[in-house]
This record gives C-alpha cells, sequence and structure tokens, in this order.
C-alpha cells in the first residue's frame, strides 16, 4: 500500500467510531448514497476524509482524461475518451492514487458541473467541454465541508450526480455527458444552520459526532498530534502495519459484497423498524439493507444478521425521522435494540 505519509493516518484517529465506519461502509459500496457528518468544528472530520484515501489502492485511469475514465469499461466512457475509440485509437493509460476532491461553499453550477463552449460548438459543430468539480471528483471521494451553506441548487445537483453516477451539462439544446461516480462526504455544524429535510434524506447515512468526552482519549488525542506533527514519516511508519491490514480489509469486503445475502426475515425486520420508527418513504429501508451488507462484507461475512441491521440502522435513520421543532437529529437507541432484539 503506497500513502501519502504527510496525511495523518486514518487508523491513528481516536475514537469517533461510528463516523470511520459510516465512510468506510461507503468505500466499500459506494452506491450507498454518501455520509452527512454533523459535528461542532476541531471533532477530526475533514482529517478522516483525507486520510481514508490513503487507505484505498490505486486506479488505472486513462492518461490526460479529465474525468479520468476507466479504460477497461467502455461503456461508461466520457464522450472525449469515446471518440478515441470510435475512431480506432487506443487509449493509454496510468496510475494513479484516489483524489479526495474538495468543493468550495461559493461554488458556482458552472464550477461545479462544468461548461460548455457555445461559441465553438455553433461554429464549428464540436463539443468543447470544460470539466468542472464533478469530472475531477469521478471514482474518488467529493468532500463538501459546510454543506448546510450551500445553495440548495447546488446540493440537488451534487445528491442527484451521486444517485445516477452521471453528470449532465445542458446549454442551448447542447449537451455533454460524462460518467460521474464517486463518494460524496458532506459535513457540517448544525449551529450554523441545518438543510432542508429533503436534502437530508438524499444522503445515505449520517452520524452525529461530538468532542471526545474520555479524559484519557483526549491526553491521547493531543500525544498523537504532537508526535505526528514532530515527525510525519516516522508516525506513519509507526502506524502502517495497522493500515495495510485496514486495507487489505476494505479489498476483501469489497470482492466478498456481491455475495451478501440478506434472508427474508433480515428483510422483514428493517420493514418493521422503519414502520415503527415511523419513517416516511422507502430509502431507508433500501439504505438499511445495502449498509447491513456492507457490514457483513466488512466483517468477512456472506450473511446479514441482526446486529448489522441495528448498527445500520442507527446511521440510516437518524436523519430520515419526523422531529418535532427544534427538536435535535438523533435516533432513539433503545426502542431499536427492543426491536431488532424481538
Amino acid at each position: 500500500m503506497k500513502a501519502e505519509q504527510t496525511t495523518f493516518p486514518f487508523s491513528a484517529i481516536v475514537g469517533q467510531d461510528k463516523m470511520k465506519k459510516a465512510l468506510l461502509l461507503n468505500i466499500i459500496n459506494p452506491k450507498l448514497g454518501g455520509v452527512l457528518v454533523r459535528g461542532e468544528k476541531g471533532t477530526a472530520k475533514s482529517t478522516a476524509v483525507r486520510a481514508m484515501a490513503n487507505l484505498l489502492p490505486e486506479i488505472e485511469v486513462v492518461a490526460d482524461c479529465p474525468c479520468g475514465c476507466d479504460a477497461y469499461r467502455t461503456m461508461q466512457l466520457c464522450p472525449m475518451c469515446s471518440k478515441i475509440v470510435a475512431q480506432g485509437g487506443e487509449l493509454t493509460t496510468t496510475c494513479r492514487k484516489i483524489r479526495v476532491v474538495d468543493l468550495p461553499v461559493g461554488s458556482t453550477e458552472d464550477r461545479v458541473l462544468g461548461t460548455l463552449d457555445l461559441e465553438k460548438a455553433i461554429k464549428e459543430g464540436e463539443k468543447h467541454f470544460e470539466p468542472g468539480i464533478l469530472a475531477e471528483a469521478h471514482r474518488g471521494i467529493l468532500y463538501v465541508d459546510e454543506v448546510n451553506l450551500l445553495d440548495d441548487h447546488i446540493v440537488d445537483v451534487l445528491l442527484d450526480a451521486a444517485a445516477m453516477g452521471v453528470n449532465a451539462v445542458e446549454r442551448e439544446g447542447i449537451s455533454f455527458t460524462h460518467p460521474a461516480e464517486f463518494v460524496l462526504v458532506g459535513t457540517m455544524n448544525p449551529e450554523e444552520g441545518e438543510l432542508r429535510p429533503q436534502l437530508l434524506d438524499r444522503f445515505g447515512l449520517c452520524v452525529q459526532i461530538e468532542g471526545l468526552s474520555d479524559l484519557d482519549q483526549r491526553v491521547e488525542v493531543v500525544k498523537r498530534r504532537a508526535a505526528f506533527e514532530e515527525n510525519p514519516e516516522g508516525f506513519f511508519e509507526q502506524w502502517r502495519p495497522e493500515e495495510e491490514k485496514l486495507s487489505k480489509q476494505i479489498v476483501a469486503a469489497k470482492e466478498l459484497l456481491p455475495r451478501v445475502t440478506a434472508s427474508d426475515d433480515i428483510l422483514k425486520l428493517i420493514a418493521e423498524i422503519a414502520i415503527d420508527m415511523q419513517v416516511d418513504g422507502h430509502r431507508a429501508d433500501i439504505v438499511m439493507m445495502k449498509a447491513a451488507k456492507a457490514l457483513a462484507a466488512f466483517d468477512g461475512r456472506s450473511e446479514v444478521v441482526r446486529e448489522d441491521i441495528l448498527e445500520a440502522s442507527e446511521m440510516g435513520l437518524p436523519h430520515r425521522m419526523r422531529k418535532k421543532p427544534f427538536q435535535k437529529i438523533g435516533v432513539e437507541t433503545e426502542k431499536l435494540k427492543r426491536i431488532v432484539a424481538g
């Protein structure tokens, strides 16, 4: 496993287990729909996202392709790569690390989606596309800090692309479509405002994190951070065995995931939880099933068990439950446990 040794190791992050698990599940199954991390500043949100990329193996991409296309998935090439193939050319490939692409709060729609040169299209009959952030994020991780401060329309666009795996740009009857498969990670401080419920529901998982209250854990945070800043390379070498172990576990889980099954009893339990917890719609049921399968794969099991459903529901339900005005987003853990226990 190659890694950027100036990045804090994922396995060295103290506590915040639920956040780390939610991030890992989205890596194992990118179709989970991303994760929204809610919490105060200074709780290792951005550190965890950047560290997560180092756990992943390098990917093979088409050289000079702005979307980083996979040359072997010919049905999912961007128009530029498709044109080369259609003209009988060969796609040259290279290997690189998976990217973590940041989306700044002030981003415009053109910066996110990309732009079309209408003048060139009309005069020369050629589609000239300037790629945006979604093209950069293809096959990587799109990190949106303070997602609650983004324009609602931009958030909608991001969530649509994350769900469909495609970005479409249309201007004056001219369109351009390219693949946009990425793991979406949004972070926010609830004190700075909430997302609309319709947008909250579109995130696959949601976790609430707080500063550590355990004395020993807080001391350990300071120790590890000081050791890392003093000698980043040495600190990373110290944690390399744990990083490599976790990296292999992720690769094995991704390979196992297609073979993981959920029995009818498990599916009935998911539906029972959604009904008893008064969750609107069916997205929660689907997310719980996907998350439970990813949890089973992460543990090296090919069958979902009731404990997987409990853990998946704690991440898949909080932002989907009906709440009263001024009530914090959360999930009734004790009630969930009673339902799962039967």
